[in-house]
């Protein structure tokens, strides 16, 4: 029962967040920040200690989104990927843990790019990213063990 509300807690969240990102192309930080203290909090619960491997999953998705869009920044002079989502990443890593990070990377990129190339709209117009991390975090999730 605690998985289910849980589950549909961080569905809730997660919409959310989507939708705010579809809008505005901002993660707020009072969605991102809560969801990693709270993926953390859970599997300490679970594992009955530090959870020292999702503190290490939050941290290596924070960074490696956060480099990815310096990096972009420093080669195209625009934002490509904010701190937003490497701290929607880092949530995701704080939930499901370091080996389940890149699935979620595969997933958001790879359903972004399908609709992206499948839909009319301009092919330099830029896209909320946010949505599909979420969808991908989310599918994750489900299809985790916890579940």
């Amino acid at each position: 029962m605690f998985t289910a509300i849980t589950t549909m807690a961080l569905g809730i969240a997660l919409l959310r967040v989507s939708q705010i990102d579809a809008r505005t192309y901002r993660l707020p930080d009072y969605y991102t920040l809560p969801l990693i203290a709270v993926g953390l909090a859970l599997n300490s619960l679970h594992l009955a200690a530090i959870p020292w491997s999702y503190i290490a999953a939050a941290a290596a998705g924070y960074l490696t989104f956060a480099l990815i869009g310096e990096a972009f920044f420093k080669l195209r002079g625009v934002d490509g990927l904010g701190l937003g989502d490497a701290k929607l990443l880092a949530a995701a890593g704080a939930w499901v843990g370091l080996k389940a990070l890149p699935l979620v990377v595969l997933i958001a990129a790879v359903s972004a790019l399908v609709v992206t190339i499948f839909s009319e709209q301009e092919t330099q117009k830029r896209i909320a990213f946010g949505p599909w991390l979420a969808i991908a975090f989310f599918t994750v999730w489900l299809a985790s063990d916890k579940w």
